[in-house]
């Protein structure tokens, strides 16, 4: 009886969103394109040499070249795997939801465990610079000066998660000691034990990455037809529709939040906390990637709020000393 319940009311759902679809047609049409906009102008560009790179990084050892090389400096701030270094740092260059992908692929080629794995995507998210230095700081707000702040207030708190969280699965303690020796040799053995001609890598790169991108288009979509689909039904106030939007759809919150009567200051501090979150959409994106791992979503979650209060409470400390010097 409870099943069939289920079924109905998702049933019922989908029926409800059918209809507003075909009420709204012309809206619907109107997002859509606004989401392959954005995934052709931005998103595509920037994510998709950084995902095929990091496959062929990935296949010639530079996992664990990287791994033994920061494996000091990841244990000693962190706690943590080696091989988390290289997530954070492709993670900070080429942006979320990217950080999910890689430290999947990792949980794929036994180089981290679960319990690794959970740990680092709670401080590996990271917002593409491009993104927030052109798209955000220039397109929305119109001020390039704060863009510089925004960037520095989201990737320093997560550099605070991870500190805070260093106990939370802290790694075993391994050989500390700084060598460049061990990450080359590390390096090699991989790279000879895989037996994939140059030509075999690059192309299931490319064919992964161009399916990955087309999952993250597909999932902004969706999350813009649902945030649409609201406005239609609940009629709020311009700052709570900002923010709705926002915590469904990171991009489109941001996009409301830059028209809002709001000083540049507020403006930066809830752009900041939008990015820090995500938004629902990154969320479900980061759980597609990890979904056939045994990596934990709800720490995840967790950080993702924590890093939205203290990177926006960082924008809010620092933003008037820092547009007096800029």
């Amino acid at each position: 009886m409870k099943k069939n319940i289920i079924s109905v009311l998702i049933m019922s759902c989908l029926i409800f969103v059918t209809v507003q679809i075909l009420l709204s047609s012309e809206k619907i049409f109107e997002i859509v394109s606004f989401s392959f906009d954005i995934w052709k102008k931005n998103i595509f560009p920037s994510l998709f040499p950084f995902f095929v790179l990091s496959d062929i990084l990935i296949n010639y050892g530079f996992v664990e070249f990287i791994g033994e090389l920061f494996k000091p400096l990841m244990q000693k701030i962190f706690k943590t795997n080696g091989n988390a270094a290289y997530v954070f740092i492709m993670g900070m260059i080429s942006g979320f939801p990217s950080s999910a992908k890689y430290t999947s692929q990792l949980y794929d080629q036994k180089l981290i465990d679960e319990k690794c794995g959970t740990k680092i995507l709670m401080f590996t998210h990271f917002s593409n610079p491009l993104f927030i230095l052109g798209t955000i700081s220039i397109a929305f707000l119109n001020a390039k000066n704060v863009g510089l702040l925004i960037l520095l207030c989201h990737y320093f708190s997560n550099i605070i998660i991870g500190f805070l969280f260093r106990n939370y699965y802290p790694s075993k303690n391994e050989n500390t000691k700084f060598s460049f020796k061990n990450p080359i040799n590390k390096m090699t053995q991989y790279r000879v034990k895989n037996k994939k001609s140059i030509g075999q890598i690059i192309n299931d790169s490319i064919i992964a990455s161009v399916n990955t991108l087309l999952l993250i288009l597909g999932t902004i979509t969706v999350f813009l037809i649902i945030t649409t689909i609201i406005s239609n039904i609940i009629n709020l106030n311009p700052y709570c529709q900002a923010i709705l939007n926002g915590l469904i759809e990171m991009t489109q919150g941001l996009k409301y939040t830059s028209n809002l009567d709001l000083s540049l200051k507020f403006k930066t501090i809830v752009s900041t906390m939008l990015i820090s979150f995500g938004g629902l959409s990154v969320h479900m994106q980061t759980m597609s990637f990890i979904n056939k791992t045994k990596i934990k979503y709800f720490p995840f979650f967790i950080a993702r709020i924590i890093h939205a209060i203290i990177s926006g409470l960082l924008v809010f400390l620092f933003f008037d000393l820092w547009i007096k010097i800029f």
